[in-house]
């Protein structure tokens, strides 16, 4: 889903992106998905190049951070091509079969895709076009419309083979850009050139970024006739033909990655705007987190990035001056449950968002994350970082330390304190029988240990083993759901969608364990709204969870608010609508039983976080409480309570300018007008705008 960048749209480096945003949000694939797959592959007919000879075969490697994640093949006979990928990690395999037949310009004629998801909804959606009537459907919509003259249907899901013919199509137009169906338009920006060599042949190929799919371009290499060569998904999966070694990728990927800084570079030379003088802001009314009172009419001065007086007697000096008239100031909000990639900025600093927390990263993605946003060379949050770990299995997540021992588990946890990292994140397949020994030596290190809760292992037992944190709403529920389950796989979502809302939240086994969290400090981090988005997610409607921003996001991105990730039957959907309510109803009990709760997303940046707050007061948490939450709790959870998360004299200088009062309406939570971080001031319509996002309020103006 993001979350990360979660949206593809037909492009394998947005397919992969997509696939890998999200921490919680994955699953095995079953015997009867399996099975599904091979009825699809022998549906799938390729009737147009039974006569045509193959011209050309190529196979593909997909690679994760430690070894081979998939494969991809594209065949291609006369004008039609064929794919077939596959691609699995931590017991979740995506199948795809896709065959498309273009004309002499680019242009997609007809188009098939079939297959599983990796939360096992099927795939299938077909398109034609005959004269000038274009025809689509899918199992999440259906359209036709009359075409006037080209247009480039952009599928919901796909192997990316369909990139390669929109670059042709983009490279043939007259005027360099390609409307699509349903809506929009692409384009396409040519970056790089560089020539490889394997010892049997050379190969020049051309780093290109396709405009227009998303919030920022897809990057990813062709060659001279604009045939897909490969791409690097931020560290986390790579893509290159056989015959390529692993060498070559991390060449291009170094090339991509220089391209992908260079462009976010230029957006944040635009887009912060940096003070050089002190900032003051006037007729400021703002929140006291602490209190939960509003402070009206206060002024605020802001001195070398932080707050050096709040009064209403500051005398007049030479400054920036914000008129803060008719808005409520915040703190900067906390995503407490963040997996950033380097454009995530563009959607956390219009939110608000102006620190994260983040729960699993390679180490080179989020160093560099963390030094490009201190250095204002990407628009970015002050990122908390925390070290991902898992056991080797045919289950594990290779994105952080994969270890085979509990004497490499505690090796990994000393090279993550040297290397600065607070917290260690433990996962799925970890053994419950390392969890208390590596508690220990986590916690002799000054560090805090949090995680899913371990395959057969219960979260009363990792609570008394030495778990600081927990992980996801759904680890909470399946503490009295079942013994000995394993949550490696689809069972930690099935079992919460099936059973959660028969679970009595008054009954002497839930209390017990909410005073078991309260006495041991425990701290849960529900991501509740994603969780709400699996199970309540139909194909052909909007996600409730989304229902607000719908209407705000790019065409491309908004369709995939109205995809079914789980393959609930319409028996139990009854079951899953109850359990989607349920868990908002177990975070009031949390809090409620005195157990501290902080907001995350696991998914789409920024609009993510606005809606778990929403969910928290709509769940009957006091909106004064859900800010404290968002703001200085999670400050006090990461351990820089002194420096940030309330707006107090001597604190760093993180302000958020509300168009109304979220403490009388959360929703007002996502009229962003101004949010300024230290010495620098951004504006959310300014950013939005930038991005195909149509703004939620008018920004507040300023003169540096």
């Amino acid at each position: 889903m993001n979350t990360k960048t979660i949206f593809k749209v037909a492009g394998i480096a947005l397919l992969v992106s997509q696939l890998i945003a999200c921490d919680d949000k994955k699953d095995e694939q079953t015997s009867s998905d399996a099975a599904q797959v091979s009825q699809t592959k022998n549906s799938v007919q390729l009737q147009d190049t039974q006569q045509a000879p193959v011209t050309q075969l190529t196979k593909y490697n997909i690679y994760n951070k430690e070894d081979q994640a998939g494969s991809l093949s594209v065949q291609q006979s006369g004008n039609v091509y064929s794919s077939d990928m596959e691609l699995g990690w931590n017991n979740r395999v995506v199948k795809i079969e896709e065959v498309i037949t273009i004309d002499e310009q680019g242009y997609i004629t007809s188009q098939t895709v079939k297959g599983i998801s990796a939360f096992g909804a099927p795939i299938d959606e077909s398109f034609s076009q005959k004269g000038s009537i274009a025809q689509w459907q899918s199992t999440n919509e259906q359209g036709e419309e009359k075409v006037d003259g080209k247009k480039f249907y952009v599928s919901m899901d796909g192997t990316g083979v369909a990139n390669s013919a929109l670059l042709k199509a983009i490279s043939n137009s007259k005027t360099g850009k390609v409307d699509l169906l349903p809506s929009g338009e692409a384009g396409m920006i040519k970056l790089d050139s560089v020539t490889l060599n394997n010892g049997q042949e050379d190969k020049t190929v051309h780093l290109i970024g396709i405009t227009g799919f998303g919030f920022s371009p897809d990057f990813a290499w062709y060659d001279d006739d604009y045939n897909f060569f490969a791409t690097d998904g931020g560290g986390w999966f790579g893509v290159i033909p056989q015959g390529w070694g692993r060498e070559h990728l991390e060449q291009l990927q170094e090339i991509q990655k220089e391209a992908d800084n260079q462009y976010l570079e230029d957006l944040a030379d635009k887009l912060i705007h940096t003070s050089e003088k002190p900032i003051l802001v006037t007729n400021a009314n703002y929140v006291d987190v602490i209190s939960g009172k509003l402070v009206e009419e206060q002024s605020i001065l802001i001195q070398d990035g932080k707050i050096a007086r709040i009064g209403s007697d500051i005398p007049a000096g030479d400054y920036t001056q914000v008129d803060a008239q008719g808005k409520t100031l915040i703190p900067g909000l906390w995503d407490m449950h963040g997996h950033l990639s380097k454009n995530d900025g563009l959607l956390n600093m219009p939110a608000g968002v102006t620190n994260v927390r983040d729960m699993g990263n390679t180490h080179d993605n989020i160093v560099d994350i963390e030094r490009m946003s201190e250095a204002n060379e990407i628009l970015g949050s002050d990122v908390y970082r925390s070290g991902f770990m898992d056991r080797e299995s045919p289950y594990a997540m290779k994105m952080g330390k994969t270890v085979d021992s509990l004497e490499s588990a505690m090796a990994a946890v000393d090279w993550y304190a040297e290397n600065g990292y607070p917290q260690i994140k433990t996962y799925s397949s970890m053994e419950p029988a390392w969890i208390e020994p590596l508690a220990k030596h986590i916690h002799s290190k000054g560090m805090r240990l949090s995680g899913h809760i371990p395959a057969f292992m219960t979260a009363e037992e990792a609570v008394n083993a030495g778990f600081d944190e927990i992980q996801h709403i759904n680890m909470i529920f399946l503490n009295f759901l079942g013994k000995n389950i394993d949550t490696r796989q689809r069972l930690r979502f099935t079992i919460p969608g099936e059973k959660a809302h028969e679970l009595d939240l008054d009954s002497k086994e839930v209390n017990d364990f909410m005073a078991l969290l309260k006495e041991k400090g425990t701290v849960i981090d529900p991501t509740v709204s994603v969780f709400r988005s699996l199970l309540l997610g139909e194909a052909g409607k909007v996600d409730p969870e989304n229902a607000a921003i719908y209407e705000h996001l790019p065409v491309t991105v908004a369709r995939n608010f109205k995809k079914a990730w789980m393959d609930i039957k319409p028996e139990e959907r009854d079951a899953y609508n109850k359990s989607a309510d349920a868990m908002v109803a177990m975070v009031k009990k949390l809090h409620d039983s005195g157990v501290t709760i902080v907001p995350g997303t696991d998914g789409i940046a920024g609009f993510t976080l606005h809606r778990e707050l929403i969910l928290y007061s709509q769940g009957g948490i006091s909106n004064a409480d859900v800010l404290k939450l968002a703001t200085i709790t999670s400050a006090e959870v990461v351990g820089n309570e002194e420096n940030v998360g309330s707006i107090e004299e001597g604190k760093q200088a993180d302000l958020v300018f509300i168009d109304g009062n979220p403490l009388e309406d959360m929703n007002d939570i996502r009229q962003v007008a101004l949010v300024i971080k230290g010495q620098n001031l951004y504006k959310p319509d300014e950013i939005y705008e930038e991005i195909g996002v149509k703004p939620f309020t008018n920004s507040v103006d300023f003169e540096l």
